[in-house]
């Protein structure tokens, strides 16, 4: 069975297989925007860059948890090294934990 999709010319086609476009027509390309931000981590001053839309799931994690950002982002810090001794990629776990938010909200 041949798994490569392939155009009207043999050669192969990236798209030709794709059945969802990821850009919908309300897409808002200002939420792929990456934006730093100074937040304290348990009493230490830091910079954190996300794009726009970690920034605004986080902003309802901490009105849900009614929370600072900080507070949240400390907590997901403090629990990491409890859990499993830290880790190399702070925002890209604080990443991870905005899809698994929202993946269990039902809207990814």
């Amino acid at each position: 069975m041949d798994s490569v999709v392939r155009g009207k010319e043999g050669r192969f086609d990236p798209l030709k297989g794709i059945g969802i476009d990821p850009f919908v027509s309300e897409f808002d390309m200002g939420l792929a925007q990456p934006l730093s931000r100074s937040v304290r981590l348990n009493g230490f001053a830091t910079c954190l860059r996300l794009e726009q839309v970690y920034w605004d799931i986080l902003g309802e994690m901490a009105k849900a948890n009614r929370c600072s950002i900080s507070a949240l982002l400390s907590h997901v810090d403090r629990e990491v090294h409890l859990r499993h001794g830290g880790v190399k990629n702070f925002s890209g776990l604080v990443r991870v934990v905005c899809v698994v938010h929202s993946l269990k909200e039902g809207r990814a």
